[in-house]
C-alpha cells in the first residue's frame, strides 16, 4: 500500500503518520554505513612476508577495515606511526593485535602497519595505507 493509499479516507493522523515513515526512510537512505570497505590483506596469501606492495593501486577511505589473516603465534600486527614503520619497531604504546583475524579501521589520513616478531618487518610484513 501506497502512503498515498494509506492517507486516502482516514483522519490526519494517518497521513501524518505516512509522512513520518517517509521521511524516516529516506533518511536511512541518505546515511551512510558505519563501516566502509572491507580489504583483505594480502588477498587470498594473507598478511605474510612481501605484502608491502599490496596497497598499491587501491584507494582506501577512512572507515575503510582492513582484514589481517595469519596464524596467531607466528606474527602479529602493530599499528605503528610513520618512525616505527620506517624503522620497523614498535614504538612503546603501539596497539598490538595477535587474534590472526584482525579487523582494523582506518583512520583519515597515514596508517602504517607491521610485524613486530624479528626480520619480519624487515622481509615486508609492513603497510602504509593513505586514507582520505
Amino acid at each position: 500500500m501506497s502512503a498515498f493509499q494509506m492517507t486516502q479516507g482516514k483522519g490526519r493522523g494517518s497521513a501524518t503518520l505516512a509522512v513520518t515513515m517517509l521521511t524516516l526512510i529516506y533518511l536511512l537512505a541518505l546515511t551512510e554505513p558505519a563501516e566502509g570497505a572491507i580489504y583483505t590483506v594480502g588477498d587470498s596469501s594473507g598478511w605474510t612476508f612481501r605484502v608491502s606492495g599490496w596497497p598499491k593501486g587501491k584507494s582506501f577511505k577512512a572507515d575503510d577495515v582492513l582484514v589481517f589473516n595469519y596464524s596467531p603465534g607466528a606474527h602479529n600486527v602493530v599499528a605503528v606511526n610513520r618512525a616505527g614503520y620506517l624503522s620497523c619497531r614498535a614504538p612503546g604504546g603501539s596497539k598490538v593485535y595477535s587474534s590472526g583475524k584482525d579487523r582494523v579501521k582506518l583512520v583519515k589520513g597515514q596508517n602504517y602497519f607491521i610485524c613486530s616478531f624479528p626480520g619480519h618487518c624487515e622481509g615486508g610484513m609492513k603497510i602504509a595505507i593513505n586514507a582520505a
